[in-house]
């Protein structure tokens, strides 16, 4: 039986003869708000910077508008704004994560980009029960690290949005 990693990179191989590396999951870290988050290798395509937004007129509040990715337009999603925080008083200058998702590209505004880490599935640990509910709606799972808890994001949830008639 093979897994599609692209519908939920989480489920690790672990068939006989996989190597300790395979059943690790890959995952960048991202920073909002100072917290540091994990975004499942599969899904990245590109880390840029946004120059300039169109707004998208009565778009939903977390889609910043449309950027121009290498003549792609793509959706700029804010994860700020997904998480339910503040904007960051400096607008200027934006990160994004390019990203691939059941192919459409959109770009995942973050506030910093750190490494790649390799997340080991034994140290995977439930959900935080102080987690609030918008918090654990866009988490897929969370790891004990040696520098404390990384909630790795639930990317199907992130670029959820709800269809208006």
């Amino acid at each position: 039986m093979t897994m599609d990693y692209r519908q939920d990179p989480v489920q690790s191989p672990n068939a006989p003869g996989a190597s300790e590396d395979e059943a690790q999951i890959r995952c960048f870290v991202v920073f909002v708000g100072g917290e540091p988050l994990g975004l499942c290798v599969d899904y990245v395509q590109t880390i840029f910077g946004i120059d300039a937004v169109t707004p998208v007129p009565l778009g939903p509040r977390e889609i910043i508008g449309l950027v121009n990715l290498r003549g792609k337009i793509v959706t700029a999603v804010s994860l700020r704004r997904r998480l339910d925080l503040p904007d960051p008083v400096d607008t200027r200058s934006m990160l994004a994560v390019g990203m691939d998702y059941r192919g459409e590209n959109f770009a995942l505004v973050v506030d910093e980009v750190g490494d790649v880490l390799h997340l080991n599935p034994q140290s995977r640990i439930s959900l935080p029960p102080h987690l609030n509910d918008r918090r654990a709606k866009f988490t897929k799972a969370a790891y004990r690290l040696e520098t404390g808890i990384l909630s790795l994001l639930d990317v199907a949830a992130i670029f959820d949005f709800p269809r208006h008639a």
